[in-house]
């Protein structure tokens, strides 16, 4: 039974009037919006700032392409230049990460080496995304027969191990800085292919990609505005995780002899000509190198962990 203001009253004298007063509602206030709204991309960089993993792999990433920029400019060593009466001096004050066995100064190799590495990296990245990213989109739009085709040969290279076709082409073409984006890129595209194709089909049954086909749009103008912009999520996460092999694999090729060729600079390259003289006590000859190439390595990887987390869509609040 409902207590009536009256029968309150009477049970409890000493409750004040006011408490059974209408309260005034706002119409302004309720219409107000309480948190500011933030769009897709907003929202996703917020959440990738309190990720201090990613951040920290985000700021060493920064921090290794000014290295790799300015580096040589503010060392007063040649990258080539042999000085035979220095030959492998600890870090000094003069060799910031000594000398080889060449009297060659480590640091402007190191960052030099950055420049190889970062290149091959974002190349091949490129590469990758271009390729993937077509031949994708459009097996994931077609679907039916075309799709089969298609997805029956990205399996057929994608159960090629990838570092043994990278290995071939080097043998056969021959070592250098184009034929190993080349090698890379030959294989390198096909989980970027298969992420667009399983995002594209299931994005293609939505009502706007829909009704842009209702109203005569073409498959190109669909794919390009409609549904490529909805996967750039995964694409870019894909990207961030395409990089650093790609940066390992270049150094696995010039550590055996098949990637960058002295006298060039890579890191690959110097931690091979390190790992010879390390019991002889020139340490720094194979840290530094080496140190890089994980620092890279970890920072890429966890800034794509941090990426993948914050464009989740099914994070967002």
């Amino acid at each position: 039974m409902e207590l009536r203001k009256q029968d309150v009253r009477n049970i409890s004298p000493d409750v004040p009037n006011d408490w059974f007063v209408p309260k005034q509602q706002n119409q302004q206030a309720g219409e107000a919006v309480v948190r500011p709204s933030l769009s897709y991309w907003k929202d996703s960089w917020h959440r990738l700032l309190k990720n201090k993993l990613a951040m920290a792999g985000l700021i060493f990433l920064i921090f290794l392409a000014i290295f790799a920029i300015f580096g040589p400019l503010l060392s007063p060593h040649s990258v080539e230049t042999q000085r035979l009466t220095e030959q492998n001096l600890p870090p000094s004050g003069k060799y910031w990460f000594g000398t080889d066995d060449l009297g060659r100064d480590v640091f402007t190799r190191t960052a030099y080496g950055a420049r190889i590495s970062l290149f091959v990296g974002l190349m091949a990245a490129m590469i990758d995304f271009i390729i993937g990213v077509v031949y994708g989109g459009i097996a994931g739009y077609k679907g039916g027969r075309t799709d089969n085709l298609m997805m029956r040969f990205v399996e057929i290279l994608y159960g090629l191990p990838y570092l043994l076709v990278v290995i071939l082409v080097m043998v056969v073409i021959g070592p250098g800085l184009t034929t190993i984006i080349l090698a890379l890129s030959i294989t390198g595209w096909v989980g970027m292919a298969r992420i667009v194709r399983g995002q594209v089909l299931q994005i293609k049954n939505y009502e706007f990609v829909l009704a842009s086909k209702t109203f005569g749009t073409s498959a190109a103008r669909i794919i390009r505005k409609n549904l490529l912009p909805n996967t750039m999520g995964p694409i870019i996460v894909q990207m961030t995780l395409t990089i650093p092999s790609a940066i390992f694999a270049e150094a696995f090729l010039s550590f055996i002899g098949l990637g960058i060729q002295a006298p060039h600079a890579s890191w690959g390259v110097m931690a091979n000509d390190g790992l010879s003289t390390i019991l002889s006590g020139y340490w720094w000859r194979l840290f530094f190198p080496t140190l890089f190439i994980s620092l890279t390595m970890f920072a890429f990887n966890v800034l794509g962990d941090g990426l993948q987390d914050a464009l989740d869509p099914k994070l967002r609040r």
